[in-house]
């Protein structure tokens, strides 16, 4: 079984250097309808798929090296992305950094994805001056893809793949300080199946709730009302495929939400990539895209608009939704791994090539 986490540890990395000049062409020009992408390159070296904005003025990013090796980064921007600082942890060389969730300036924890001891967790309470390491997987069959933390951010889990015949979820309930491996009971089977550390928002929180999508053999949202301990898992009516699936979740509500995927064999592909629920555990197919839904986020303040970009070599693009997904209108032929909208009203992006963005009328 080809596991996706690995699959982005070739492709991703060998399309970055290409990413980072043919971004810069496209994001120039400004896109019917009035949004675009304000874009700045941190380091060209990096292809971002972690993202945590926290709002307007403050948002972390975090990634892998193009170069084999080379220590995964993160940075940090206090001043609405004018300015980003490196706040790396030491010792990262080889290192994938796939998600990050913040709660402040100060606070963050980050997720680097890997087999065996290259799954690892750490935490920072001082803007990333300092960092401790919470979680190191020992388990050689592991796999850890994306993270997601509850409102108030003391409790959060990780999501990894299945080990066994079933997805493993890492929790905890000391905001990041320590981590343990949930019991698989309440687990269903899933043996053909994979998650994708595509965007860190393959797994998510919408209140009491918990939600992470699937790819592979099948492709299913799985849901959690109980801090991961029992999951149930309803079909997404994305289409399955070796690198096809589910890449990202967000939701309005705790009911009401949204999937999106695609298949980093076919990106141009957008035929029945878009799945919306409003009631929780049935999801309907939703409108066609013309790009892949690497990640999706709601605008804020805004009722059923929606952002959905993705990047993968040459295809890339963001489209926004009016109506709840039912129709798109392709707004840019820039696209990003990474999206993260915040209460205040800014829409952030990240991507291969180093690229950060704000999204701008």
């Amino acid at each position: 079984m080809l596991r996706l986490g690995t699959l982005f540890l070739a492709t991703a990395l060998l399309a970055t250097p290409f990413l980072g000049s043919a971004a810069q062409a496209a994001g120039s020009a400004t896109p019917p309808g009035g949004l675009s992408w304000k874009q700045s390159i941190i380091d060209a070296d990096q292809s971002f798929r972690g993202l945590d904005a926290v709002d307007r003025s403050t948002a972390w990013v975090t990634g892998g090296s193009a170069t084999e090796g080379a220590p995964g980064r993160v940075f940090r921007t206090t001043d609405g992305g004018r300015t980003w600082a490196d706040v790396s942890p030491a010792g990262t060389e080889g290192l994938l950094f796939r998600d990050v969730e913040a709660r402040s300036a100060e606070e963050a924890v980050i997720l680097a994805i890997g087999p065996g001891d290259a799954s690892r967790i750490y935490r920072t309470t001082d803007g990333g001056a300092t960092w401790d390491s919470a979680f190191v997987n020992d388990d050689p069959a592991a796999f850890y893809d994306c993270m997601a933390f509850y409102p108030g951010g003391r409790d959060g889990l990780v999501m990894g793949d299945p080990v066994d015949g079933k997805f493993r979820i890492l929790a905890t309930h000391d905001f990041g300080r320590s981590w343990t491996v949930l019991p698989s009971d309440g687990m269903p089977e899933a043996p053909t199946e994979y998650g994708f550390a595509a965007s860190g928002d393959c797994l998510v929180t919408a209140g009491h709730s918990a939600y992470f999508g699937s790819g592979g053999g099948d492709t299913r949202v799985f849901r959690s009302d109980d801090r991961g301990l029992t999951w149930t898992a309803s079909p997404s009516t994305i289409p399955a495929g070796e690198a096809a699936g589910v890449f990202a979740l967000a939701f309005r509500t705790p009911s009401q939400g949204i999937a999106v995927g695609g298949d980093f064999a076919d990106p141009a592909d957008g035929h029945d990539v878009v799945a919306t629920t409003r009631h929780a555990n049935t999801w309907r197919n939703a409108g066609d895209l013309t790009h892949l839904g690497e990640d999706v986020a709601y605008l804020p303040g805004r009722g059923d608009r929606l952002v959905v970009t993705g990047e993968s070599g040459d295809v890339m693009g963001t489209s926004i939704s009016s109506d709840g997904g039912r129709t798109w209108t392709r707004i840019s032929d820039t696209g990003y791994h990474a999206l993260d909208c915040t209460r205040d009203g800014s829409c952030w992006a990240a991507g291969g090539g180093g690229r950060v963005a704000r999204l701008v009328r």
